[in-house]
C-alpha cells in the first residue's frame, strides 16, 4: 500500500496544530485570570497532546502500515496496563499470552480487510478458546471472576480499538472524502476533543456532579458543554472528513460525545472498583495509554458500524 495524503487531512493536520498554540495560549489566560485554580494538569495534557498528534501525522505521512503498527502498540499497551492493574490468578498466566496474541492476529484480519474473520475473532473464537485452556489448568477458585476479567480486557483493548485500526482501511471507492485516514481523524478529533471540552466546561462552570462515586470531576455543566461543542464541531468537519450530510454529521458528533462519555465513565468505574486513580503514568496529565483511549472503547464500534452500514 502506498499513502498520498489528501490535501483536507493535511489541512486538518495543521489546524490542530493551531488549535494547539491556541490552547496554550488560552492556559496561559486562565493561570492570570483565575490563578486560585490549578491550571497544570491542563498544562500536562495540552503538552502530551503535541507529542500525540506530532507522532500521528508522521504515521500518517510515512505509510499506512506505520497507522496500523502505532495503533497496535496502543492495543498492546493499554492491555499491558489492564492486566497489570487488575487481579489475575498465577494459574492463568500463560493464558495471558493467548491474550497478547490477539492483538497481531485482529490485525491481520485488519490489514487483509477481513471483516468476518475481524468482527468475530475475539467475542466468539476467543470466548472460546480462552476458558477451555483455563478450564484446562483445573483451577476453579475464582474461576468466573478470572475469565470475565479476561474477557473484559480483550473486548476493551483489542476489540474496541480494532474498530479505530479498521476505519481507517475501509476502501474509498463510491465515497467522497478522503477516506480512511478522514474517518480515523474524524474519529479522534471527537472522542479527544470531546474530553477535553467536557474538562474545560466543567472546569470553568462546573457544579452539578453527575456521578461523584464514579468520577467526582465529571459534571452536568461539562457534559452539555461537551455534548454541544463535540456536535457543532462535527458539523462543521464531519462533511469535510467523511461522506456526511451536514444533518448527519450533526448526530454523529452527538453520538460520539454521548458514548465517549459513557466509556470514559466505564473506565472510571473499574478503576473505583480496583481502587486507582489511573491505570498507568505513560502520558504526563493523563495518565496511561488506557486513561486516554477509554471513551473510544464505546465510540469507536458506534462510528465504525454507523459509517459502514450508511456508507460503506
Amino acid at each position: 500500500m502506498t499513502l498520498t495524503v489528501d490535501p483536507t487531512v493535511a489541512w486538518t493536520l495543521a489546524a490542530l496544530g493551531i488549535v494547539l498554540v491556541v490552547a496554550e495560549a488560552a492556559v496561559l489566560f486562565l493561570r492570570r485570570s483565575k490563578p486560585d485554580k490549578d491550571w497544570s494538569e491542563l498544562r500536562l495534557r495540552i503538552r502530551s497532546w503535541w507529542v500525540i498528534v506530532i507522532a500521528g501525522a508522521i504515521a500518517l505521512v510515512l505509510n499506512p502500515i506505520a497507522v496500523l503498527v502505532v495503533l497496535a502498540v496502543v492495543s498492546y499497551l493499554a492491555l499491558k496496563e489492564y492486566l497489570s492493574v487488575v487481579p489475575t490468578r498465577r494459574a492463568d498466566r500463560g493464558v495471558l499470552l493467548v491474550a497478547y496474541l490477539a492483538i497481531p492476529t485482529q490485525w491481520w484480519w485488519i490489514a487483509q480487510e477481513q471483516y468476518g474473520f475481524f468482527i468475530i475473532w475475539v467475542p466468539v473464537y476467543l470466548f472460546m478458546v480462552v476458558p477451555a485452556m483455563m478450564v484446562l489448568r483445573g483451577e476453579v477458585a475464582g474461576f468466573l471472576r478470572a475469565l470475565g476479567t479476561l474477557h473484559w480486557g480483550l473486548m476493551l483493548c483489542v476489540f474496541a480499538i480494532g474498530h479505530v485500526a479498521y476505519l481507517f482501511v475501509l476502501p474509498e471507492a463510491g465515497t467522497k472524502g478522503p477516506g480512511g485516514a478522514g474517518l480515523l481523524l474524524l474519529l479522534l478529533i471527537l472522542t479527544q476533543g470531546n474530553d477535553v471540552a467536557q474538562y474545560v466546561w466543567g472546569r470553568i462552570f462546573g457544579r452539578h456532579k453527575i456521578a461523584p462515586s464514579v468520577s467526582p470531576n465529571k459534571t452536568v455543566e461539562g457534559f452539555v458543554g461537551g455534548l454541544v461543542t463535540t456536535t457543532i464541531v462535527a458539523g462543521l468537519i464531519g462533511p469535510l472528513l467523511a461522506p456526511l450530510s451536514w444533518p448527519m454529521a450533526l448526530w454523529v458528533g452527538a453520538l460520539m460525545a454521548i458514548s465517549g462519555f459513557f466509556g470514559d465513565l466505564t473506565v472510571s468505574a473499574v478503576k473505583r472498583d480496583i481502587g486507582i486513580k489511573d491505570t498507568g503514568t505513560l502520558i504526563p496529565g493523563h495518565g496511561g495509554v488506557l486513561d486516554r483511549v477509554d471513551s473510544l472503547i464505546f465510540a469507536a464500534p458506534l462510528f465504525f458500524h454507523f459509517m459502514r452500514y450508511f456508507y460503506y
